[in-house]
């Protein structure tokens, strides 16, 4: 499980974020009549198909998996939050659907018909986000249900099920870690081009629109973060003591940059900051923070799994804040001289930044997941008592063969995307290569196609060659 959705995550931030980048880009060309703008939003549908593919692949072996794996949890909580599993699935069918859409609609409709019948697009994949994220703050701080005389949840409340006290922090957190993810990630594309040489303003505005939504939402996130964070100490503190490594419940806890929790409490290495925890936590050193001792420990996470959580945790908000730096760096060249930076070391910052954020969204669910252990559903049921009864060796084979499957399938989807950038740069040296400034690729990587630009003259133009 924690393969496949580590796997998954990876492909979520273009599943929620890349519609909503794209039909920015989008309604810039239409406003301003801007071809380029146009092409890149086409370009950018095309990448988003492939990855919806990809993302449906992954997120349908997650669904067995819950049933597979976790027999007990969905046998016995399934009816009280399998309700945002059943939103996710509709919002995936309506997502596919608009996909579809909106990728036969160019050159077939109306550009503004087209753009708005598009518009539902990034909703749909915020309510699949919605879906996901009410089923795992429920699993985090779950309510909504009593138990009846054999400990079987009854009289469900829909309602509090779905909009648990830890909802509104892990949805918001997630949705922005989203956009901003996608946003690095396709600007440093673009900054990896404009490193090689490639200074068209193709390759400009390629990087500036994502890269300006990622770097607004960077300083929200923090304060977004830190936010959850805090919910995190008042509403799961056990989790709390975990990825802060605080083992006895006190004031003045101070805060350590990475090191490792001892069985016997003690931290070996890492950055002592005194009382900094505290602070952190409420705002003042006298702050009392729970420690791992204050429950038994059968209910509390292991030395080794707070140091992961802890280490997850750590290099997230690392990330972060350097991310804050550079969001910066870029505002204060934007603000200076309405330009980009002309360091080329901005550069190499932004290609990296997309990476990292990847990074930073693993280390968030393993946070989540991790720091929540020995329970699959918080003080309610034991990962023990959840998971299923198959035997150690048919669980390593069905990890071997979905680790092959993967590894096929992301090598195949690397190879698409490849193979659609160097289709693009023939058709863009061909159309430079046309006297006059022929229209900017007058092709698009779907649908119906034109005669190729320096065809015969006079030769018949072709409108069904794409497969």
């Amino acid at each position: 499980m924690a393969f496949t959705l580590g796997a998954h995550i990876l492909l979520v931030p273009f599943g929620v974020a890349l519609p909503f980048i794209t039909l920015l880009m989008h309604y810039r060309g239409l406003r301003r009549e801007d071809s380029v703008a146009l092409k890149l939003a086409r370009r950018w549908s095309a990448v988003m198909a492939v990855q919806f593919a990809i993302g449906v692949v992954t997120g349908t072996v997650l669904s067995f998996e819950l049933g597979l794996l976790w027999p007990g949890m969905m046998g016995r909580w399934g009816d009280v939050f399998g309700l945002g599993f059943g939103v996710e699935a509709w919002a995936f069918f309506l997502e596919a659907i608009l996909i579809t859409v909106y990728l036969y609609g160019w050159r077939r409709l109306k550009p503004w018909t087209h753009f708005w019948l598009a518009v539902p697009l990034p909703l749909a994949a915020l309510m699949g986000a919605f879906g996901i994220i009410a089923a795992n703050s429920w699993m985090n701080t779950p309510q909504g249900f009593r138990l009846d005389g054999q400990g079987n949840p009854v009289d469900v409340d829909v309602r509090r099920a779905i909009f648990t006290p830890m909802f509104g922090p892990e949805y918001w957190h997630f949705a922005i870690a989203m956009f901003m993810t996608a946003g690095y990630v396709v600007a440093g594309v673009y900054a990896v081009g404009w490193l090689r040489g490639r200074r068209d303003r193709y390759h400009r505005l390629g990087f500036t629109l994502p890269f300006t939504v990622a770097a607004i939402l960077t300083p929200v996130q923090f304060m977004v973060g830190d936010s959850a964070a805090r919910a995190v100490f008042h509403k799961q503190p056990v989790k709390f003591a975990a990825m802060e490594l605080v083992w006895e419940t006190d004031t003045h806890v101070p805060e350590y940059l990475f090191g490792r929790l001892n069985s016997d409490g003690s931290i070996s290495g890492g950055i002592k900051i005194p009382q900094l925890d505290s602070i952190l936590a409420g705002f003042k050193p006298s702050t009392q923070v729970t420690g791992l001792t204050s429950v038994p420990q059968s209910d509390r996470p292991t030395a080794v799994q707070a140091t992961i959580a802890h280490w997850a945790f750590d290099i997230m908000v690392i990330i972060g804040s350097l991310l804050i730096l550079l969001a910066l760096w870029y505002a204060w060249s934007w603000w200076r001289h309405r330009d980009l930076p002309p360091n080329r070391w901005f550069f190499r910052c932004a290609a990296v930044a997309g990476v990292a954020c990847l990074v930073t969204v693993e280390c968030g669910w393993i946070t989540t997941e991790v720091g929540r252990q020995p329970w699959i559903v918080y003080n309610q049921m034991r990962v023990s008592e959840a998971v299923t009864g198959t035997r150690a060796g048919s669980l390593w084979a069905m990890l071997g063969i979905v680790m092959v499957v993967y590894v096929l399938m992301f090598g195949a989807f690397l190879a698409i995307v490849l193979k659609m950038r160097t289709r693009w740069r023939i058709a863009d040296a061909a159309t430079a290569a046309v006297p006059g400034g022929a229209e900017p690729e007058t092709d698009t990587p779907y649908g119906p196609r034109a005669a190729q630009p320096g065809a015969a003259a006079g030769s018949e133009r072709t409108t069904g060659g794409a497969s």
